[in-house]
């Protein structure tokens, strides 16, 4: 319970550096609700590609027409930028497919998320709406790999908060909150970010949100 009383607080993941491990692929069918799931023992995710559609005729074809599986130029826009906003900077991450079905890029083709990320070696800090986050490095200076202003689960920055201001758990900031915080703190040792509607914009009003920024120092 101490950990939510606090307004800000930075988790460790590890050193600062990037894990040498080899990437991770995950392919999920989209049989209509399935679930993507990611995961780190060590560290946290960092998507390196993604795709949602088909490339070959020969994945996720079990039970399928041939004329499901004709067209290998299909890919839906926007994939890698929505999968980087709900899963870069987590240990675990679950996506259903139906996020993906904004629009159909090939109709009458039958589709899969295929996902390829690694898992990093960083610091992660969580600061909470209203507060200022200090992102620091002992040695090296700063790169950020992910930043999000918004609410992805209930229990972080939830003290003395009622449960609409909660709720909401699919509240995701624009992917310009990335940029932003890269252009206030890559490079330096040191910098202050806030938590505010202000500079990100409010992705979601009345949720109570928070910045989450991973980065490692290099």
């Amino acid at each position: 319970m101490l950990l939510l009383r606090l307004t800000a607080f930075t988790l460790l993941a590890a050193a600062c550096c990037t894990l040498p491990a080899a990437a991770t692929r995950v392919v999920t069918c989209d049989n209509g609700d399935n679930v993507q799931f990611l995961s780190c023992d060590s560290g946290v995710i960092l998507i390196e590609r993604a795709l949602y559609g088909r490339t070959d005729g020969t994945t996720c074809k079990e039970g399928r027409t041939a004329n499901q599986l004709t067209n290998t130029q299909c890919s839906q826009t926007g994939t890698m930028e929505v999968l980087s906003q709900r899963c870069n900077g987590k240990r675990v991450c679950e996506v259903n497919t139906e996020v993906f079905r904004t629009s159909d890029p090939c109709v009458g083709i039958y589709k899969y998320l295929e996902t390829t990320y690694t898992c990093i070696l960083a610091t992660r800090s969580i600061t909470c709406e209203g507060s200022d986050a200090l992102l620091k490095c002992d040695e090296g200076t700063i790169q950020i790999h992910s930043a999000n202003y918004g609410r992805r689960d209930q229990l972080v920055c939830s003290f003395n908060r009622l449960a609409n201001q909660l709720a909401n758990t699919n509240c995701l900031s624009q992917s310009t909150t990335a940029s932003k915080v890269e252009k206030r703190c890559d490079g330096k040792s040191e910098c202050n970010v806030p938590a505010s509607s202000s500079l990100y914009g409010d992705p979601c009003i009345g949720t109570y949100k928070y910045l989450d920024v991973a980065y490692t120092c290099g």
